[in-house]
């Protein structure tokens, strides 16, 4: 392989950020925070240890992912409740904010709705930014583990795969054929899992979780959703990811409704005002 003479020059070339966010629309986090001082459990559900559980979230209300009993990850999926087909869009999510989200970012929709499904108004986990290997808590980077990956790579069946979870809670909370399930099955933010790159061969790694019994996540539903979490087989991520040996714990999802009149002046996104034509006449 040659190099070329202007190598260096090539390399030295400035990053530019691919999507500046100046212009991206803002969340009231003020009024938010405001609101969450109010709030009244109005559902709870326990995710069992290598399962998963869906829930529903009314536009407006909040929900909240919590660590019960020991270190666990979770894979979550989320929905337009109305519309199966508008869902959690993790690459766009990854494009507009960060690899790792957290208080103040938005999980976003696919297209063409594009809008923002959750904001994320409160975590717990805030202070670990990034750690010396390069790692992050809450990534958008991972996709799920899934039975075909584990195929592929080991020979062996796996039936306790975030993929499957996610497809059998979905299948059980719509009376969906499982293969009709599947297909709406996406890539997920990874709750509490860090990870990251390796800084020699750019792998991406998952590492101990840092969550502990007491730690959440918090959201903010923009419209009403329906979600699906799975409590990954690999338990804390410390050493695998498909596995019936990790210790596993359950998670808890909570569901809060804010006092009357804290949300004032808010309404739930429009879906994107491009036209569905493309331009074409």
């Amino acid at each position: 392989m040659s190099i070329p003479p202007d190598a260096a020059a090539r390399r030295a070339r400035a990053p530019v950020v691919c999507y500046p966010v100046e212009g991206l629309p803002a969340p009231d986090m003020a009024m938010l925070a405001a609101a969450r001082q109010t709030l009244t459990q109005t559902a709870e559900i326990l995710v069992p240890p290598r399962d998963a559980r869906s829930f529903e979230v009314p536009a407006g209300h909040f929900f909240r992912i919590s660590s019960i009993e020991g270190p666990q990850v979770g894979d979550l999926n989320l929905w337009n409740a109305a519309d199966l087909t508008e869902r959690f869009f993790s690459g766009k999510t990854r494009a507009l904010h960060a690899t790792h989200i957290t208080t103040g970012h938005r999980l976003w929709s696919t297209l063409p709705a594009l809008r923002p499904l959750a904001t994320i108004t409160h975590d717990t986990l805030g202070w670990y930014g990034w750690d010396d290997d390069g790692g992050g808590v809450h990534d958008v980077i991972g996709t799920r583990c899934d039975p075909y990956t584990n195929r592929l790579l080991t020979g062996h069946d796996y039936h306790h795969c975030c993929h499957s979870n996610l497809t059998r809670a979905l299948s059980a909370a719509r009376g969906l054929p499982v293969r009709e399930a599947e297909m709406l099955v996406h890539d997920v933010l990874n709750v509490f899992m860090c990870t990251g790159f390796t800084r020699d061969t750019h792998q991406y790694f998952m590492k101990a979780s840092p969550v502990r019994p007491g730690d959440f996540i918090e959201f903010f539903a923009e419209i009403d959703l329906l979600g699906a979490l799975s409590a990954c087989p690999g338990g804390d991520c410390s050493a695998e990811h498909s596995s019936d040996t990790a210790a596993c714990h359950p998670l808890k999802v909570e569901v809060f409704r804010p006092a009357d009149g804290t949300l004032a002046g808010w309404a739930p996104p429009p879906r994107s005002a491009y036209p569905r034509t493309h331009g074409m006449p």
